[in-house]
């Protein structure tokens, strides 16, 4: 029997049999934001021009990005966490195209607005030695406890379904973050909360391969 036989055959079977209670994505998520709050205001805490910062473009933009991040994120763990073929993962996976194609788009305005001498000021940032670590701690408690309603449910793609473990994460902890951040650009934005994000990913991705097998 193929791969998406067997996967189709076990959702039918799920779909058939009276469903147990499955512990949602959503209240985990819940948790993990009220983690990341107690963990983010007492070492970080908002910068100190917040009140004028809401409102101009890069930074409402930088919220914008990784909220959306986080949500589709969260979309697809709510899905992941049950059997799926292969095209149903597939046409799932390309909701995260969204948050992508406005990244890249921030990142072309920027380009178009801002002197090419400028463009690698703008990447460097001056927050540089304090993104990577404080959204990589603020995200790595966060993968076991997203995970728990995948460990409890039946994942068809281990490693994927901790891949977006990862990624929502890394993307709720880069949101806390970005209301610390005073590097606006989308420039910074992509390189550095995108390594951090990335490198939560495949963090997930190894906990999902040897933790969420079933």
């Amino acid at each position: 029997m193929k791969t998406d036989q067997l996967i189709d055959s076990l959702v039918a079977d799920h779909a058939a049999r009276p469903r147990p209670a499955l512990l949602s994505v959503w209240p985990l998520a819940a948790l993990a934001m009220l983690i990341d709050l107690a963990l983010f205001l007492p070492t970080l805490g908002p910068r100190p021009d917040l009140l004028s910062a809401i409102g101009t473009w890069r930074f409402d933009a930088k919220l914008l990005v990784t909220g959306l991040l986080a949500a589709v994120s969260i979309l697809l763990l709510q899905r992941l966490r049950r059997p799926q073929p292969a095209r149903a993962i597939s046409r799932s996976l390309k909701w995260l195209l969204l948050p992508a194609l406005l990244l890249a788009l921030l990142v072309g305005a920027e380009l178009l607005m801002v002197p090419a001498d400028l463009w690698r000021a703008r990447a460097m940032g001056t927050n540089v030695v304090v993104c990577l670590p404080a959204i990589t701690a603020m995200g790595l408690p966060l993968i076991p406890l997203l995970s728990e309603a995948l460990r409890r449910g039946a994942p068809s793609r281990p490693t994927l379904s901790g891949a977006v473990a990862g990624l929502a994460a890394g993307s709720i902890a880069a949101l806390f973050y970005a209301s610390h951040c005073t590097s606006d650009s989308p420039l910074f934005i992509a390189s550095w909360y995108g390594l951090a994000i990335g490198g939560l990913a495949l963090a997930g991705a190894l906990w999902g391969r040897f933790v969420l097998r079933w």
